[in-house]
């Protein structure tokens, strides 16, 4: 459910966006047939998860395992689009995929959902901008990828594991053994990734407003703030690490996407600024991360094959450091308002 806040602070924008538009936009065109083409793409911060209904509904032949969901925020700003029409109807096609790298935008990638998966395991999908039909007629494009590309969810695990051991991932990152890129080398090919990635996203919709979405606040300011051991937060993972993966990780992952952005004359969307002192270590309700372990549908698996992590005992789900539905609901007050920006100019 949408915080009633939220929903309101989301409407009177809307409304104040709209009055505008009708003062721009010539007479009768609000009632013309065409509508206005939005593609939405991504990762499982985009797809949502575990947040909401799947979709398609669980036993859908259509079903990709991309793990997409009612409430996540594509969802929730095409409510919003649909309540108060930028002058227009907005069409949205969501193909975000959970666990998608910056490659599988525009290359195939195998899903790898553990929601009642086939026998034989998820066939391929076309990538995403193969799938979202992007062509000269698309109007806007939101992007929110990156994570995976480092992979920040595959560091959370090493920081677990070292936790556990009384090491550092900070120390194991930073003076990487051989074959594992430092975090130096991770950050500077995430950017290069996130260029060629960009260019064919305007190559393939060359009239494109094209939005990109940078990533919540999911660690707290002070890694202290954290209890450790603690499942439904961030487990084992010191508290040095802690600080070490916001300041050194997770911030220039998003100055690394918007720089970019800002190179190619979009537009980027901060959701970091307004969710801090909303992160996984925070007590629930406030919280809009959950942590490890954390609250979701009932469909959403409790653990992780081929690893020890069981949520089952203290009756949560494997969420694994990923948005709530308040989490999404604030991300997507801040879509909306960038999307309703882009089709105004």
């Amino acid at each position: 459910m949408r915080h009633p806040v939220s929903r309101l602070r989301t409407r009177a924008l809307a409304v104040g966006l709209v009055l505008a538009a009708s003062a721009l936009v010539p007479s009768g065109s609000a009632g013309a047939a065409d509508q206005y083409e939005w593609a939405a793409l991504g990762d499982s911060y985009t797809a949502g998860g575990f947040v909401g209904d799947p979709q398609p509904a669980l036993g859908d032949a259509s079903r990709d395992g991309c793990d997409r969901t009612s409430e996540a925020y594509p969802g929730v700003v095409e409510q919003e689009l649909e309540e108060f029409p930028p002058g227009k109807y907005v069409h949205l096609t969501n193909v975000s995929c959970g666990n998608a790298t910056i490659a599988d935008i525009t290359g195939k990638q195998t899903p790898v959902s553990l929601v009642q998966p086939p026998a034989d395991g998820w066939s391929a999908v076309d990538p995403q901008t193969e799938r979202a039909g992007l062509n000269d007629q698309t109007d806007v494009v939101t992007i929110g990828v990156g994570g995976n590309s480092l992979p920040f969810g595959g560091m959370l695990l090493k920081c677990l594991e070292t936790g556990v051991a009384g090491k550092s991932c900070r120390e194991y990152y930073t003076n990487p053994p051989a074959g594992e890129e430092s975090i130096q080398d991770k950050l500077a090919r995430v950017q290069d990734e996130y260029i060629q990635m960009l260019a064919k996203v305007h190559e393939t919709a060359p009239n494109a407003k094209v939005i990109t979405v940078g990533y919540p606040a999911v660690l707290p300011e002070q890694g202290s703030d954290c209890n450790r051991l603690s499942l439904t937060e961030l487990g084992s993972i010191t508290h040095a690490d802690v600080d070490w993966l916001r300041d050194d990780v997770l911030t220039p992952l998003n100055s690394t996407i918007q720089r970019v952005t800002d190179f190619f004359g979009d537009r980027y969307v901060d959701v970091y600024s307004s969710s801090v002192g909303h992160d996984a270590c925070q007590p629930a309700g406030t919280k809009w991360v959950e942590g490890i372990c954390g609250d979701a549908e009932d469909y959403w698996p409790a653990r992780i094959p081929g690893t020890l992590l069981n949520c089952a005992p203290i009756n949560k789900r494997a969420t694994l450091v990923h948005p709530n539905a308040e989490g999404h609901v604030n991300t997507a007050a801040h879509v909306e308002r960038a999307i309703r920006i882009a089709l105004l100019t």
